[in-house]
């Protein structure tokens, strides 16, 4: 029978578990995706967890994910494309996408690229349309200097390649195990130091002239950092940090702003071209979803952890 990655109340690692499944058929205007891999994003630990219960409350038993790519294997009597056997790239707004099929709204998925492998293309709509976003919302412009906490995952790897593709001085504050590769991207590393104040003393130092843009993927007071550094709430986006947002004003545009299939169509052709890379550091099959989650949970981890279905 097909399988899917369940859980029946909130809790660690030890709640999930894979359970036989109906194959979903389609609605009118779905299509059903046999998934061949699917990524890991840190948020759905949150709302594993409970910890997002007030925003996004769960329905047990309930499923996990929202990027896929695989084969389309049925589409519904509305849908025109794709059509049976399209490979495709896609997000479900279901919490399903870990599980051998999919049936999501054709207008959800767009064509995989030949040149993007399976594990990339089944990790980059959150990270992607996040980093998208996130860049976005800053408006960066040629030669100005951005700072980024977190750079090394999913979503901040990827934001360092779009502002360098922008002509942007990119700070990227990482682990020290992380700084060659993020050089090798285009940044400028700036390590944790002690603490907060420490990343503060390092910046100001890389930046004498000043920060124009921050991008916070992290949390734990790199808004107020941002703030210390005189960056102007406009030029702020967090990812992470919503009370900060509402506190100082800034902007806080995620995945949710940006989407779409066409960005994700976007960012799949640069990806294609090789104009941005997708970091994918680790593949589990998905009977071992908890130990891909409890890597996942690990501080300082690089790029992306993928499930993957075959």
């Amino acid at each position: 029978m097909p399988r899917a990655v369940r859980y029946d109340r909130y809790g660690a690692v030890d709640v999930l578990y894979v359970a036989d499944v109906a194959r979903p058929a389609p609605a009118a205007d779905e299509v059903v995706v046999e998934v061949v891999a699917a990524g890991l994003n840190p948020g759905e630990i949150g709302v594993r967890e409970g910890l997002a219960h007030a925003i996004w409350p769960a329905t047990f038993p309930s499923g996990q994910g929202s990027d896929l790519a695989g084969e389309v294997v049925a589409v519904g009597s509305a849908v025109s494309t794709p059509t049976i056997g399209a490979q495709v790239i896609g997000f479900t707004n279901r919490r399903a996408a870990q599980a051998d099929y999919v049936a999501v709204p054709a207008d959800q998925v767009t064509p995989k690229p030949a040149a993007v492998g399976w594990d990339v293309a089944g990790s980059l709509f959150v990270a992607g349309t996040t980093a998208y976003a996130a860049v976005r919302a800053v408006g960066a412009e040629p030669g100005e200097t951005v700072a980024l906490s977190a750079a090394a995952g999913g979503v901040g790897s990827l934001a360092v390649q779009l502002l360098r593709r922008q002509g942007v001085r990119v700070l990227a504050v990482a682990g020290e195990a992380n700084h060659e590769w993020l050089a090798s991207l285009g940044a400028m590393p700036i390590g944790y130091g002690e603490g907060i104040e420490g990343v503060e003393e390092q910046l100001r130092a890389a930046a004498p002239e000043g920060v124009d843009a921050f991008i916070d993927t992290y949390g734990s007071g790199h808004v107020e950092l941002a703030m210390r550094l005189g960056v102007a709430p406009v030029r702020i986006n967090t990812i992470i940090d919503f009370p900060a947002a509402k506190k100082f004003g800034t902007k806080s545009d995620g995945n949710m702003a940006a989407a779409r299939a066409d960005v994700l169509a976007e960012l799949a052709a640069l990806v294609a071209e090789g104009a941005i890379s997708v970091a994918v550091s680790a593949t589990y099959p998905v009977e071992q979803v908890r130990e891909a989650y409890a890597e996942l949970a690990r501080p300082h981890s690089r790029g992306k952890i993928v499930l993957r279905m075959r």
